[in-house]
């Protein structure tokens, strides 16, 4: 995936939230020019998540999550702090993936390779949001090919659906994986399936649902998800 070019020379590179991208990006940042990288993030991610960015080498600073739990107010939290760490000190860079349109454009291959698979066109495509850049990128593609290619959001625009489903058919979805396919995934992944199998039953025989496999269940090891 690109990512949003920052002006040389910095001296820290930053990003917020402890998800897929951020950890992505801490493991080419030391192809650049930034000597530090600066992950924000939140003791309510899952521990692996801010283990393997610090086994990285990235300097990992948390938001405290009163609840425990993720929340709207939490992410903008923490993307408060990543903003002000980069106004109080020169030569640091943000790469803001909220805000970085290479975000979207790196999905878009994502959305060539479905399409170029798939030539009878797909008639849903699902995915959980976090900073939305895969279902935007992949979703532009596929309403290009097939207009009428519905697009769910699971918790920008594209979309022509939001649904919520409890978090304990997601994890129980990833048990359902690691036992009946052999894939050992995340609660996303989980969540991206459980949507997937109801929009196949809703849409019914002959129809066309894609989803995606988004993060590894090795992340989730030290909590409960898999007892």
């Amino acid at each position: 995936m690109s990512e949003k070019r920052a002006p040389a020379p910095v001296d820290t590179v930053l990003d917020a939230i402890g998800n897929t991208p951020c950890v992505r990006l801490r493991r080419v940042v030391p192809e650049g020019c930034a000597s530090v990288f600066i992950a924000v993030c939140s003791d309510a991610f899952a521990k692996e998540k801010l283990r393997t960015m610090a086994a990285f080498g990235a300097e990992v600073e948390n938001v405290h999550s009163h609840t425990g739990k993720i929340t709207s107010d939490l992410f903008a939290a923490i993307v408060k702090r990543a903003k002000t760490i980069v106004e109080e000190n020169e030569g640091y860079y943000a790469a803001d993936q909220f805000n970085n349109k290479d975000c979207i454009v790196g999905y878009s291959t994502l959305g060539d390779e479905l399409v170029e698979q798939l030539p009878q066109g797909i008639d849903a495509f699902c995915g959980a949001a976090g900073g939305a850049g895969m279902v935007m990128g992949t979703s532009k593609v596929l309403k290009a090919a097939r207009p009428d290619t519905r697009v769910v959001v699971l918790e920008p625009t594209l979309y022509d659906e939001i649904r919520a489903y409890p978090e304990e058919e997601a994890r129980e979805m990833c048990c359902r994986l690691a036992k009946e396919e052999g894939i050992l995934a995340g609660t996303s992944t989980g969540l991206n399936v459980v949507a997937a199998l109801a929009l196949a039953k809703e849409l019914g025989p002959g129809k066309v649902v894609v989803t995606v496999a988004c993060d590894t269940g090795l992340e989730y090891m030290s909590g409960n998800l898999y007892e």
